[in-house]
């Protein structure tokens, strides 16, 4: 797995872009987890809990949407879409493939790219569950959230390569 990076020109860089640069940098690398995988390997369930590889990007969309699409727009979870519930997130369906999954995630990246491009850290995201946040908390707590489950699926990964027959 390809170690963070840090380049001078972002330790320079308004704080915006910073957030930014991290935020993309930790939405590839949990995408990449699947890099070179089986379909199985990236279903492969090896803890307890919903949380699988697969599950993992699955979960990364659904935090992009609940933090960039609900709490900005109002829109509720069930209108755009996404369960209600964080668990519920890691579930998959049959139609849920490595292809799918990476194509759903990239695109709701994208749609968070955009709808944040005309907004400053100070804006207020007004509809989250939490209630009014201004949007450099919503990059900080994404930014958790991708490191938590970065974390997560390259533990998954390094457990998955390790079944395999030498």
């Amino acid at each position: 797995m390809a170690q963070p990076t840090i380049e001078p020109c972002t330790l320079d860089a308004p704080i915006r872009e910073q957030f930014e640069v991290f935020l993309d940098e930790h939405r590839a690398r949990l995408a990449a987890t699947l890099d070179g995988l089986t379909e199985e390997e990236a279903r492969a369930s090896l803890v307890p809990s919903r949380t699988t590889l697969l599950g993992l990007v699955k979960h990364g969309a659904f935090v992009e949407k609940v933090w960039f699409d609900c709490a900005l727009t109002g829109r509720t979870r069930a209108q755009i879409g996404i369960p209600e519930t964080p668990d519920e997130s890691f579930v998959l369906v049959d139609a849920d493939d490595i292809a799918s999954v990476r194509a759903t995630y990239a695109e709701v990246c994208a749609a968070s790219r955009r709808t944040t491009a005309d907004l400053s850290l100070d804006d207020v995201l007004p509809a989250h569950r939490l209630g009014p946040l201004p949007l450099r908390w919503a990059y900080l707590h994404v930014l958790r959230e991708l490191a938590q489950h970065l974390g997560h699926a390259e533990i998954l990964r390094e457990q998955v390569l390790a079944r395999r027959p030498s």
